[in-house]
């Protein structure tokens, strides 16, 4: 949809399109998104260490990764309306401090229990953030700098992403696994100053209410069925507990959506899904979170456990990912701008789908050179897995809408990560094959592949959607 003008204005922290504090929000979103995906990544090299010194079990240590995967998939459409409510701002600001604390108290955890609390209130705080931290950045760029603050935005995030395990490995061998949770604070300090400087609120919806109801269907349904899909290898699939969990996050979620198409303002607007260009490209960032948390956990696990590679230098080995990413995230929001959705995603998809085929043959073959080759190539096609599904997914809504807009599609993301995470968990503790977790994601990757090539619309937008 075309968005009216906006006018020049005397504040200085009015945020438009012509504003030289634009680019100062950019950095600062950048940096912020950086570090809540580090946290995703920089735990899977040091896991070994920490299961050691605080005597976690395999699938303890695992839930220190997915215990954060979880509780940010569960708020993060949450917050996206609640940033639609309260506005965005206070929201970010709360968000802000809950993860610098949260952080703090995970590098003092002395305890399975206290670092999985820590991680889970920092899931919490990250949840906040997330979404509401592209709303700010989409708000700040009027649309033909769009795709190239997409880009930039998310080139710094994948890199700080791409960097955690090397971050992770170099603190956990010369300093302490804390260090991976201390560095935080400091950042966050620097992007709360930033963003009380320079972003000031638009209008927003205070008469709106908010779907409690919702919220507690989706965190209660997604917990359940995480926890059966994670605890089933361990306990046994036909074990009683785990049964139960697995058909009541499935009603749960059943029961969520069905909650969703009823209520008038709603935690997530299913009726958006009715558009199939706005669920492929929902899915494609599922598929690309997938893919990124199964190249990264058991991307190190597999050069650790088999290869013999120390956690710095298994941080080494996956840096593949991080360095085209540099060069490419700009170049994949210039190409949005030009081109639309539906060839680079449909690209994108292609390639990754191709480059975790690589990685499971190389692993298979035990070819290093394979394995890197894959690596590589995921790291020039994961840009556009996430810059033109997120730019058209953001297109289709009015700006009222923007905080759900991007709840959704960071709840889809964060999904493929947290479920993901679960699968490939399941799937390696069923085979103990590195190979078939890797062919199982490919085989996920295709599926996408094909619903997408005829979903998404010619013109290369997702569609319009009426409110």
């Amino acid at each position: 949809m075309a968005y009216p003008p906006q006018h020049e204005t005397k504040k200085p922290m009015e945020t438009n399109a012509h504003d030289r504090s634009r680019w100062w929000i950019l950095g600062a979103m950048g940096a912020i998104l950086g570090v809540i995906l580090l946290d995703e990544t920089v735990v899977s090299v040091a896991l070994p260490t920490i299961r050691a010194e605080l005597g976690l079990s395999r699938l303890d240590a695992h839930w220190v990764v997915n215990i954060y995967l979880l509780v940010l998939a569960c708020f993060a459409g949450a917050a996206g309306r609640l940033g639609d409510i309260l506005g965005i701002r206070l929201l970010l600001s709360a968000g802000l401090i809950i993860f610098g604390l949260s952080s703090a108290l995970g590098g003092f955890a002395e305890s399975g229990f206290a670092l999985l609390s820590a991680r889970a209130v920092q899931g919490i705080g990250a949840a906040l953030i997330f979404p509401l931290s592209l709303v700010v950045l989409i708000q700040s760029f009027d649309e033909k700098e769009r795709g190239l603050a997409l880009g930039l935005y998310g080139g710094i995030g994948t890199v700080f992403l791409s960097m955690g395990p090397l971050v992770g490995g170099l603190l956990t061998e010369y300093l302490s696994w804390r260090w991976i949770f201390w560095v935080n604070p400091p950042i966050v300090l620097v992007v709360a100053l930033v963003a009380w400087v320079f972003w000031q609120d638009p209008p927003h919806q205070k008469e709106s209410r908010f779907d409690t109801k919702g919220l507690v269907l989706l965190v209660a349904g997604l917990a359940a069925l995480v926890f059966g899909i994670m605890e089933g290898p361990d306990r046994g699939w036909a074990q009683p507990e785990v049964l139960m969990a697995l058909s009541a996050g499935l009603a749960l979620l059943v029961l969520f959506v069905r909650t969703e198409r009823r209520v008038g303002s709603p935690l997530i607007a299913i009726s958006l899904f009715a558009n199939p260009g706005f669920a492929a490209s929902n899915m494609i960032l599922f598929t690309a979170q997938f893919g990124k948390i199964a190249l990264f956990v058991f991307g190190a696990s597999y050069f650790q456990s088999q290869l013999g590679f120390s956690p710095l230098i298994a941080g080494v080995a996956l840096l593949p990912i991080a360095f085209p990413q540099i060069f490419v995230a700009p170049m994949a929001g210039k190409v949005a701008d030009k081109f639309g959705t539906r060839g680079p995603s449909l690209t994108g998809t292609t390639l990754g789908t191709i480059a975790i085929l690589l990685v499971a043959l190389g692993m298979h073959l035990d070819i290093a050179m394979l394995i890197y080759s894959g690596y590589f190539l995921w790291g020039c096609c994961v840009p556009f897995l996430f810059v033109p599904p997120r730019r058209a997914i953001m297109s289709t809504v009015p700006k009222t809408l923007h905080g759900q807009a991007s709840g959704i599609s960071m709840t889809f993301q964060l999904l493929g990560g947290t479920v993901g995470m679960a699968l490939g968990s399941s799937v390696f503790a069923i085979t103990g094959s590195f190979t078939t977790v890797f062919c199982f994601v490919a085989a996920f990757a295709a599926c996408v592949l094909a619903y997408s090539f005829v979903s998404l619309a010619p013109d290369d937008q997702p569609g319009r959607t009426s409110h």
